[in-house]
């Protein structure tokens, strides 16, 4: 019912810029809202809001604090209800989590008593995946996130940027259908944020995972995305849908180009209607 095409085509009705690619549906939702009950007042954090992510998208959701981008996030991941609305998966209304979504959040949520290797295992062990199999698993995803020397290291061993790695390592592990990421290099040094970046770009080109990403940095939204979604300031409500044509391999520089710059800018004026 919800599976839908898009035309791959970029048109402007009255005006106004539609995005517009080939692909199916896998997350939509329609009427999305969430109320926070209050003793006095209740808040309304999430307003009617429709959205749609295809399959294999890199969709980043950005926008003013306290707009609901993480409460949007946890309502996909199941970790928070829906006041009303729907949010399918595949033809299937979301009710609660599921193992179909994998989240990392900015905290890195790792075990501090387990190494590497069994931080990524988690997941495998609890669906009971032979040894074998498990191995050539985690195996696969240290290489990936270049953390294969420090297998049997402990957390407290490790930077925050390696912190984060294994915890992308660790979702990715579990074959989720989609990863939920909430804000997960903001407590990030700059250095080590835009190498993350360029990582997390790194890893979705090979593994192909439909993300949606939260974050409040414009630029990294930019980097990162095929698509972005800006959101306006509390209640939350979609504002624009903004299609990403950059290449598809990205390197750092790509951020001083003027095709970079200039939707940054777009995504800018949209949040804060003024100019850089």
């Amino acid at each position: 019912m919800f599976k839908k095409k898009i035309n791959a085509v970029q048109t402007v009705v009255q005006g106004e810029s539609i995005d517009a690619r080939v692909g199916n549906s896998k997350i939509y939702g329609k009427g999305v809202t969430k109320i926070y009950k209050g003793a006095k007042k209740d808040t309304l954090a999430i307003d009617h809001i429709d959205f749609d992510i295809l399959e294999n998208e890199f969709v980043c959701v950005v926008g003013p604090s306290g707009c609901g981008k993480s409460t949007l996030l946890k309502m996909i991941g199941g970790l928070d209800e829906i006041t009303e609305g729907k949010i399918i998966l595949d033809n299937r209304e979301l009710n609660g989590p599921g193992a179909d979504r994998g989240m990392v959040f900015q905290s890195y949520s790792l075990f501090t008593w387990m190494s590497v290797e069994d931080n990524i295992r988690f997941g495998l062990k609890l669906k009971k995946i032979p040894k074998e199999e498990s191995n050539k698993i985690v195996d696969k995803y240290l290489e990936l996130i270049g953390l294969s020397q420090f297998k049997k290291a402990l957390p407290k061993e490790l930077s925050g940027g390696m912190k984060q790695r294994v915890a992308i390592a660790r979702a990715l592990a579990n074959s989720p259908e989609v990863l939920l990421m909430d804000e997960p290099f903001g407590a990030l040094d700059p250095r080590t944020k835009s190498n993350m970046q360029q990582l997390m770009r790194s890893i979705w080109q090979k593994e192909r995972t439909t993300v949606i990403f939260i974050t409040h940095d414009i630029d990294e939204a930019v980097f990162l995305a095929t698509r972005v979604i800006v959101m306006s300031a509390r209640p939350g409500r979609i504002l624009d849908n903004v299609p990403i044509y950059l290449p598809y391999d990205r390197t750092l520089d790509l951020k001083d180009t003027q095709e970079f710059i200039q939707l940054r800018r777009q995504i800018n004026n949209t949040l804060y209607g003024s100019e850089e």
